[in-house]
């Protein structure tokens, strides 16, 4: 249907330009021509008597009357009158023999096709300026909202549930977009709750494994005092079976604290050359507050996974709204063969003994009582820039945290 629409607006202005075209290079009536006008009069004096076999010999126009009688005319249409001849701004002349002549005034037609030329040029504006402002309308109405739409759902596909998705209660799809949001915030319970169940697995499996190691050490203990007692071979190779099946129990519950370290593991990360001018619209998108000027990104070709670099920046961004809440300031800059990005808050920053374990697997900081989070966020990036041969550098600055992403220059891996 909009193929349709469009092919019919544009055959509509085709249409009108050919028109303007056309009646704009037509070449106009001549105007009359005095010498030409004279040879009109002289063969009608000449053929007075035998008007119905003169023949019109110019390009003009005219009627000859002789009162209120018609005694010629070239053509229909023409004034017949002398008042009709004056209201339409004929020439009138008198001849020799008393009539008198009527040579039409085609200076009217030019003047109503250049009145049809300005109406079709003013009904073509106003259609051009219809279309315009349709089209902002539709760029700003529907497009955009899309746009943002696409964007929130790769970050949801890409497991990043903090980053709300900016709604216009105004807009034509308003309602439509809140839904996606709350479907956003339940995915995002429901992430916190799958956080929490295998922070409980966690503790459950180290309180189980310490249950566990404590009799099989003293089964292990009692069963080497029994072979250092033993007596006879067959005494000690029975103590020395169970020492090796204690020793194998104790590696399997080891082999339970490493099992929920591997999940995270199954996160891709396939890196490639990408223009760094990319970065801009990155940062752009993982701001979602608005709250920092984005820098000019100095042009270079780097090496990374755009849709994981942009989790790294939304994780740093998000976490700097949920913990500080206050503006940020960006930098980028070339040094030591790398594209660093430096982002920092003026929330303070952290103690320094919690500094060291921000970028750990469940690690927060001693202020987010009360403010949802598994502590993965930091963690997740620093594999992912280590993955993209790049790093993550995590410090105090002199307002609050400063983190500094470091991304590969290509060619330089």
């Amino acid at each position: 249907m909009k193929k349709e629409f469009f092919a019919v607006i544009i055959a509509v202005f085709v249409l009108e330009i050919a028109a303007v075209f056309y009646f704009g290079t037509r070449k106009g009536e001549k105007p009359q021509n005095i010498v030409t006008v004279n040879e009109v009069v002289k063969s009608v004096e000449r053929d007075f008597e035998n008007l119905e076999n003169h023949v019109n010999e110019t390009d003009l126009d005219y009627v000859v009357i002789n009162g209120n009688d018609v005694l010629f005319r070239t053509r229909d249409g023409l004034s017949e009158s002398i008042n009709a001849a004056v209201t339409h701004r004929d020439t009138i002349l008198d001849l020799e023999n008393g009539a008198k002549i009527i040579i039409y005034n085609n200076s009217q037609t030019d003047f109503y096709k250049k009145k049809i030329i300005a109406l079709i040029a003013a009904a073509l504006f106003l259609q051009a300026a219809i279309f315009v402002i349709y089209a902002v309308y539709l760029n700003r109405r529907v497009i955009k909202p899309f746009s943002k739409m696409k964007g929130f759902a790769e970050r949801v596909a890409g497991g990043n549930l903090d980053i709300p998705l900016e709604m216009d209660k105004g807009n034509l799809f308003g309602a439509f977009t809140e839904s996606f949001d709350i479907m956003r915030s339940e995915l995002k319970k429901a992430r916190i709750a799958e956080a929490k169940a295998n922070a409980s697995k966690k503790e459950l499996v180290a309180k189980l494994s310490h249950d566990i190691k404590t009799p099989i050490a003293s089964i292990k203990a009692v069963s080497e005092l029994g072979t250092a007692l033993s007596e006879t071979e067959k005494t000690r190779e029975n103590y020395t079976q169970i020492i090796q099946k204690a020793d194998q129990i104790n590696a399997l519950v080891n082999n339970l604290f490493s099992a929920t370290l591997e999940e995270l593991q199954q996160l891709t990360v396939s890196p490639a050359d990408m223009q760094s001018t990319e970065l801009g619209g990155i940062l752009t998108s993982a701001d979602y507050f608005h709250k920092a000027q984005i820098p000019d990104i100095p042009e270079c070709m780097i090496y990374a996974d755009k849709p994981r670099l942009q989790q790294v920046f939304d994780n740093i961004f998000a976490n700097s709204y949920k913990y500080a809440n206050t503006e940020i300031e960006v930098k980028s800059a070339l040094e030591n063969g790398k594209l660093s990005v430096e982002i920092e808050d003026f929330g303070g920053g952290v103690s320094a003994e919690e500094l060291p374990l921000l970028n750990e697997k469940f690690k927060r900081g001693s202020n987010t009582d009360g403010i949802d989070g598994a502590g993965l966020g930091l963690y997740i990036s620093d594999r992912f820039m280590t993955e993209m041969k790049g790093e993550l550098k995590i410090e105090n600055g002199e307002r609050g945290l400063k983190i500094t992403v470091f991304i590969s220059l290509s060619g330089t891996i």
